[in-house]
């Protein structure tokens, strides 16, 4: 379901709304998630937007757009929110991820 419908592109997407989206419990939503993601609501959440955000921000036909228009395209309703979620599930910062992947040792 996160990948087909893409919940977590609405930015004031909740435990309750994905819950209900299911039609299952929210006690029971966070439990699932906690116990077979090893995560709480929102790093589940942001790891499917991180991941939204590389696969836009590396596509040659999104190389117009900023950074930032990409991070609220995939999810995050603020800067902040978004460059400490990304910090938190790569290690890197986006620009530093960004150099990283356009790095001559990196380029086919």
């Amino acid at each position: 379901m996160m990948n087909d419908k893409k919940p977590y592109l609405e930015p004031k997407l909740t435990l309750n709304a994905l819950a209900a989206e299911l039609n299952i419990s929210v006690n029971y939503l966070s439990q699932l998630i906690n116990q077979y993601q090893g995560k709480n609501f929102y790093d589940f959440v942001n790891g499917f937007r991180i991941e939204e955000f590389k696969s836009r921000v590396l596509s040659p036909k999104n190389q117009h757009l900023t950074i930032l228009a990409l991070a609220f395209d995939s999810g995050f309703n603020s800067k902040s929110s978004f460059n400490l979620a990304f910090k938190k599930h790569t290690g890197l910062t986006p620009s530093e991820f960004l150099a990283e992947k356009n790095s001559p040792a990196n380029v086919s």
